[in-house]
């Protein structure tokens, strides 16, 4: 068998790619990843999310985002695209760009069974690298879970909030907003 060649690119090549591309993609140490599109029940949750955090935030010097905006590492060189995350405070950009986030403080992920794992490990372990992350949150698309995982102040991370049970909640502590589950999960149907 012969070995196939992946190529690589440099991020100023796959960021001029990204300007013109028709779907999303992530990029990693030289690699360019394609992101799968959304389900429905993905889609309701990262809407619920949007209605429910950005009401909360109104007038605070916090706000919600939803997945247009890509977030970067500049550390392990990670270019993403969180489900939805919440910047507080001056968003910091990347030099001369106005789409490329440096500073969330939350960050919001929907689990698929396509990307469930990647989002609990890997992924989870690269955002840590963001010294303005303090909260990640994991909610899942295919049945009623969500989990918090906070960063104390040793840089250790633990799990501060949790909940499987429609009548349940999780706190996102870092802006005091609990979120009942009934409403993450209103109008999303078809769950395990």
């Amino acid at each position: 068998m012969t070995a196939v060649a992946i190529k690589m690119y440099t991020q100023e090549e796959y960021l001029e790619l990204e300007r013109t591309a028709e779907y999303k993609s992530e990029y990693y140490r030289g690699e360019i990843f394609a992101m799968a599109g959304a389900s429905l029940n993905h889609t309701q949750i990262k809407e619920n999310l949007s209605v429910g955090v950005g009401t909360f935030l109104k007038g605070k010097p916090c706000r919600g985002l939803s997945g247009d905006i890509r977030v970067h590492i500049p550390e392990n060189t990670l270019y993403t695209y969180p489900d939805y995350l919440i910047v507080c405070g001056k968003a910091e950009l990347l030099e001369g760009r106005n789409d490329t986030l440096l500073n969330p403080s939350v960050i919001v992920e929907i689990l698929s069974p396509s990307r469930e794992g990647y989002d609990q490990g890997k992924k989870f372990y690269l955002y840590q690298s963001l010294k303005s992350l303090v909260e990640y949150v994991l909610i899942n698309s295919q049945e009623v879970g969500a989990r918090v995982y906070r960063k104390g102040s040793d840089d250790i991370w633990y799990l501060s909030s949790e909940a499987y049970e429609k009548d349940g909640s999780i706190e996102i502590g870092h802006i005091s907003l609990t979120l009942k589950m009934a409403d993450i999960y209103e109008y999303v149907e078809d769950l395990k």
